[in-house]
């Protein structure tokens, strides 16, 4: 039964994925990849992850898409009023279908590293995943987690300043 689930859960996640990229229209490619990020934590609650599933759906579905949306009313984007080439529909479906080869090829080739690392199933019982996670962020990557806020707000402040007409 939860392999049958895996591969529901799978399929509308492809297939949110390629609205995400197919869709004319910005507001219904953002919606689309709302979708696939509830897809993703549905998987992260297969894998016995409930706190990476709880922020997914709070930091990128809730948080990061209200920011996407923003930007896109506040650019006023439209859809694609233009006809699309067909020559490059045609090329990114060949360079999709090579990579999803290549990628198929080397995961059935290759075989596991079997790298241990120091957090063993014993210590997550014990310790618990949030308290592990928080551990590990505040202290190995606080770095790139200030560097990620203060991208978000430089991205924030240049959509800003692009959509003012005078200074």
């Amino acid at each position: 039964m939860e392999t049958f689930f895996f591969f529901i859960v799978a399929l509308v996640a492809v297939l949110a994925s390629i609205l995400v990229v197919t869709c004319r229209n910005p507001i219904n490619s953002a919606l689309s990849l709302i979708m696939t990020f509830f897809c993703l934590a549905t998987l992260y609650v297969m894998l016995d992850a409930p706190f990476m599933a709880a922020i997914q759906v709070i930091v990128y579905a809730g948080a990061i898409m209200v920011l996407i949306v923003f930007v896109i009313m506040l650019l006023n984007l439209r859809a694609e009023s233009g006809k699309r080439y067909t020559h490059a529909i045609v090329m990114g479906g060949v360079i999709a279908f090579l990579t999803l080869f290549e990628t198929a090829y080397f995961l059935m080739r290759s075989a596991p590293v079997l790298k241990s690392g120091t957090i063993t199933p014993e210590l997550v019982t014990a310790t618990g995943h949030t308290e592990l996670i928080a551990k590990s962020m505040f202290t190995e990557f606080l770095l790139p987690f200030e560097i990620t806020s203060l991208l978000l707000l430089v991205a924030i402040v240049g959509a800003v300043v692009l959509t003012k007409k005078k200074i």
